[in-house]
């Protein structure tokens, strides 16, 4: 039997998980501080507030942004049966020792999915918090298969994570952006040579041969399915900007290869980044 999900963030992540899941038949509520995001609840039931989110849903997926994380967090405290919920949270640079810290004993996953998701071709890196169980872990891993490929991690590789398959379709998207030409004319060696060198990039910050190759091809044959899909002039443009938030890993990398910096320089920096905004 399907359980219920409420999902706390209804921006371009959070929507299009709450949209690809209720499309899969799970019961879907949501809550944004943003009313006019109501607009785009196609399939999704909003809520008027957290606790209401708390309140219905037996699975809570967190789609805030890591600077929005601490007052979402303290909206949540005071909610009653936190301990039966999981929790789910997809924000970048927050680690689940910090959700504990606030909420306490509860059972929280950390996803890092990326943006193929929204045409259910995502890579999903996942890693259990302190008190979730592998039941716990089971039902992240399945719900999240509903959106693409999942790949189990330890959290001390979740910042590595959000570098290479949460920031490498901005990467990607960049890449089409300045070079067109190359990529519609020698398409196939484009796509081929970036997820050589994505996963080249993937080693380097640590991930195994196994892990690098599933991260990097994943991300990119779903980044390449994603802008044929968008199907739009300056779609690479467009998407690199969902993609790219302001002040986050993908915009720390991007720097990087706009001063001629490699992949491998780019997800360094992500990598930094992301373990910056855990200590933020």
């Amino acid at each position: 039997m399907k359980k219920t999900i409420g999902i706390i963030g209804f921006g371009n992540m959070g929507s299009a998980i709450a949209f690809q899941l209720s499309q899969n038949e799970f019961k879907v509520y949501s809550f944004d501080k943003d009313s006019s995001k109501i607009n785009n609840s196609e399939g999704v039931e909003f809520t008027g507030s957290i606790a209401g989110i708390i309140d219905k849903c037996e699975i809570i997926i967190l789609a805030v942004k890591p600077q929005d994380f601490s007052a979402c967090l303290e909206e949540i405290k005071p909610c009653r049966h936190l301990q039966d919920k999981l929790f789910i949270s997809i924000a970048a640079g927050v680690t689940t020792s910090f959700i504990e810290k606030i909420l306490g004993v509860i059972r929280v996953v950390r996803a890092m999915p990326n943006m193929p998701l929204k045409i259910n071709r995502s890579m999903t890196c996942l890693a259990k918090g302190k008190y979730a169980t592998e039941e716990d872990f089971d039902i992240s891993e399945d719900l999240f298969e509903y959106l693409g490929e999942v790949l189990g991690l330890d959290e001390s590789m979740m910042n590595q994570a959000t570098a290479i398959s949460g920031s490498g379709p901005g990467w990607y998207f960049d890449a089409i952006e300045t070079r067109p030409g190359e990529y519609g004319q020698e398409h196939e060696r484009f796509v081929k040579q970036f997820i050589i060198d994505l996963k080249e990039a993937a080693k380097a910050v640590g991930f195994s041969d196994s892990e690098a190759a599933a991260l990097s091809a994943t991300t990119i044959m779903g980044s390449d399915a994603l802008i044929k899909n968008y199907g739009k002039s300056g779609a690479a443009a467009a998407l690199k900007k969902l993609v790219a938030s302001r002040g986050g890993t993908t915009e720390a990398g991007l720097e990087v290869l706009h001063n001629n910096g490699s992949l491998t320089d780019a997800a360094k920096a992500a990598v930094k980044r992301a373990e910056e905004l855990s200590k933020e």
